[in-house]
């Protein structure tokens, strides 16, 4: 791989280049799909070049080939070049490299089990079985389950000095259950409340899935007979599988510094956390801590080091309910008067360029061993959501609408009954500066998503959340089967 790397390094030299990097990337997916009794869909994908980055005169230039060989990769690192220079007649900013110390090394995500080495057979055997217990369940009418892996092979080499090989993993076990009523003709689903995770499959091994296959497929049924909630102005309780999606539009998105300058735009808009409100907005309560961490074990972001040899590392976003920073790459550094990245640099695929993509971005739990139990027993009229469904955010990252997958009453300190037609209405601004109360450490687990989609060409991004459970003050509440 040096040997291959050094090709494209040299040829960039020799060409006028004041740096030029390369990334040879092979990419595994397995998908497996079930329903009720019936494997639906087995795929395995594979996908192996390299892509080209060098910047001459300030312009970058790119170009990428899927073969992997010394002729190609001179050739292409030409074809760069040439980018590079009919880019410079059009660029007026030329960019400027935060300094990157150089490394040799490995990477690996610590996994126990290899999931492309377990059988297929017992894969499938368990997603059966999974669909076998939802539907034990009287009243529960379809199962289906699935199961994704992705291996990401990737190595690095820079004019800088560095030589970086690193071997992620991710695996996703997954269902949803339906209920049917064949009185009134209405279904509800139940998805599970799992997350993708940079694990083994030793994440599909320990988790509870049949015990949660027939808790879900219990509550589709018996949301036929929940109470359609009443709207209004309530205290909200967030359990992780739901907080992290809140985190993730109105925390993870604002805070991507090339949304606040304006350069992502057309996809899904740009930041209203604009520079003149770094470290003066009071963005939410005083406990309200927000980090960005691509080293935080089991999630989806974590990597050794970013696409552009950064060492990845933890920084706050926000600090005591004040915003104290951004998600940066090595060229945008300087106009934060940053020495250095915070290594948010990643492409999904060998044949896509680099840009600032999120890192994972957490709330952090309370200090003190708070459980749900003690928040609940604190809340006089609320309502507890479990699980992540439909959203909608405003181009600003501002105003914003959440739904999710259980609904439960909360009232004098108790859990009543399950209800229905549930979504919570704020901006992002207000809602996080209602946070009151928040779990201890027990109550904190990672959500997340493998597509996290950005830019123009589309790219997606595997990224976490991780957060406690936590209540929110007075919160307006809608009720969608009656909203217009």
């Amino acid at each position: 791989m040096k040997e291959l790397a050094s090709v494209a390094l040299d040829t960039a030299r020799s060409g006028g280049a004041s740096y030029a990097d390369i990334r040879i990337n092979r990419y595994r997916n397995q998908f497996i799909n079930t329903r009720e009794e019936k494997v639906t869909n087995v795929t395995n994908t594979e996908s192996f070049g390299f892509g080209v980055r060098v910047l001459l005169e300030g312009t970058w230039g790119f170009a990428a080939s899927s073969r992997v060989e010394k002729d190609e990769i001179a050739r292409v690192t030409k074809e760069a070049l040439a980018v590079a220079r009919a880019n410079r007649e059009v660029n007026q900013e030329r960019v400027q490299l935060a300094p990157v110390e150089a490394y040799v090394d490995v990477w690996q995500t610590p996994i126990l089990k290899d999931p492309f080495k377990i059988p297929l057979e017992k894969k499938i055997d368990l997603l059966l079985r999974i669909n076998r217990e939802a539907l034990t369940v009287k009243g529960a009418s379809y199962c289906s389950s699935s199961m994704q892996f992705v291996n990401e092979q990737k190595y690095f080499g820079s004019t800088e000095g560095s030589f970086i090989e690193q071997n992620l993993i991710r695996s996703y076990p997954n269902f949803t259950v339906t209920s049917v009523s064949k009185e009134t003709g209405k279904f509800y689903s139940r998805a599970a409340i799992t997350a993708p995770m940079g694990m083994g499959y030793e994440y599909v091994d320990d988790y509870p899935l049949l015990e949660e296959a027939r808790q879900a497929a219990e509550e589709a049924v018996a949301m036929h007979r929940a109470k359609s909630v009443e709207a209004g102005k309530k205290d909200l309780i967030l359990h992780p599988s739901n907080l992290w999606l809140t985190i993730h539009e109105s925390v993870g998105h604002p805070t991507e510094l090339d949304r606040a300058l304006g350069y992502e735009a057309n996809y899904a808009g740009t930041s209203f956390l604009t520079l003149d409100k770094l470290g003066k907005l009071k963005f939410g309560s005083d406990i309200v801590h927000l980090i960005a961490d691509k080293t935080q074990r089991d999630a989806l972001a974590t990597c050794g080091y970013d696409d552009e040899g950064v060492k990845t590392q933890e920084w706050p976003l926000v600090k005591g309910g004040i915003f104290v920073d951004y998600q940066t790459i090595r060229e945008q550094a300087h106009i934060l008067g940053h020495k250095s990245s915070r290594g948010c640099s990643y492409a999904d695929s060998w044949g896509s360029v680099p840009f600032q993509r999120m890192p994972n971005v957490s709330l952090q739990p309370s200090n003190k061993p708070v459980m749900l139990e003690e928040i609940l027993a604190d809340t006089r009229d609320g309502i507890y959501i479990v699980g992540d469904s439909s959203y909608s955010i405003d181009h600003q990252r501002y105003n914003f609408q959440f739904s999710g997958q259980v609904f439960w009453e909360v009232k004098n300190g108790k859990i009543t009954q399950q209800l229905r037609d549930v979504a919570y209405q704020s901006n992002t601004v207000e809602f996080w500066n209602s946070l009151d109360l928040l779990g201890g450490r027990q109550t904190y687990r990672l959500g997340g998503a493998f597509g996290d989609g950005k830019g123009q060409p589309g790219q997606s991004n595997s990224v976490s959340h991780g957060c406690p459970v936590a209540r929110f003050r007075k919160v307006n509440i809608l009720n969608t089967a009656r909203s217009v």
